[in-house]
């Protein structure tokens, strides 16, 4: 029996999440007296993939194809199933990604695997594994025991912590067999000079309150504060933002350390997508603005006032 955790990277670069899940991965095998063992899939990453034992891989199966460049989830599932089977996992460990959901549904249909999604906390009580995860739209966590001889995993990014736990990490190349690949890449488009919402630990959004698509004064604050900018439904809705900077329901999940919602009034499809925050702070010129029962500061006020001097106030402290 062993952990198998799931590493995601981008062009030959771990993301975040990996490490998060590396270090639930090493906690889940401490406590299930086992090894963690670290997947990584992709071309020419033999290299990086050495890293991983800083965060407790016991050992690192590097499947190096150029089939394996980018994403394809048919792909992906064939050479992890190879790789649970080699290993003889018992439980797997992926970040709650929009990659990461995708490929965790896909694994637990080939594997017959109980499956977890978007959890914010994973433990193991009385040799049970248990996750707890949001329902109906955030208003609920439910505690949740997966059973069967495979369990998956599925961590929300930026709800556990990394932690460093120097193991062996030694890299084993694994023989991966990509299988009839189907499914044929055409192009891929990133946006390399933002944050990334999922994995920002800072976030500036702005809602309906804005007034329009300049957003120059959110775009300030978050340049100050080192911070991702998101929006509201209604200011995508506008044409104010791409649907990328949509939080909520039906945009993105985050949770940062700190969220700043200006001019958004705290709909309960925004709130379902932040109010798993550290600390959220809000800042609305309506006192009975929703967002103000789920925050841990409020000011009352015009955004457009109160926001410039939150972005000097910031400056001056940075020196």
């Amino acid at each position: 029996m062993s952990v198998l955790a799931i590493a995601e990277q981008r062009d030959g670069k771990f993301r975040k999440v990996t490490y998060e899940v590396l270090s639930e991965g090493r906690r889940l095998a401490d406590s299930l007296g086992t090894d963690l063992t670290a997947a990584v899939l992709g071309s020419g990453v033999e290299t990086a993939a050495g890293e991983l034992g800083q965060y407790g891989a016991d050992k690192v199966l590097v499947a190096d194809k150029s089939d394996l460049a980018e994403q394809r989830t048919e792909v992906y599932t064939n050479v992890i199933a190879e790789m649970v089977e080699k290993e003889s996992a018992e439980v797997i460990v992926i970040g709650a990604s929009a990659q990461g959901k995708d490929l965790a549904a896909r694994l637990a249909a080939r594997l017959n695997a109980s499956l977890a999604m978007d959890c914010v906390a994973v433990r193991v009580e009385d040799g049970n594994l248990m996750a707890t995860r949001p329902m109906y739209g955030g208003k609920v966590l439910a505690d949740v025991a997966l059973s069967g001889s495979t369990r998956i995993v599925a961590t929300r990014p930026n709800a556990m912590s990394i932690v460093e736990n120097a193991k062996a990490g030694v890299v084993e190349k694994f023989d991966a067999d990509p299988g009839a690949i189907r499914l044929r890449f055409v192009e891929k488009k990133l946006e390399t000079e933002k944050v990334e919402l999922t994995e920002a630990d800072v976030i500036v959004s702005g809602g309906r309150g804005m007034g329009g698509s300049d957003y120059t004064i959110v775009e300030g604050l978050a340049e100050a504060l080192g911070a991702a900018v998101g929006a509201s439904r209604s200011a995508v809705d506008e044409g104010w933002r791409p649907h990328s900077d949509q939080v909520g329901q039906t945009g993105k999940t985050v949770s940062p350390n700190l969220y700043v919602a200006c001019g958004i009034s705290g709909a309960i499809q925004h709130l379902a997508g932040m109010s798993s925050s550290k600390v959220i702070v809000a800042i609305n010129k309506d006192p009975e603005a929703p967002i103000f029962s789920k925050a841990d500061y409020g000011v009352v006020g015009d955004l457009f006032e109160i926001v410039p001097l939150i972005t000097e106030e910031v400056k001056k402290h940075k020196g």
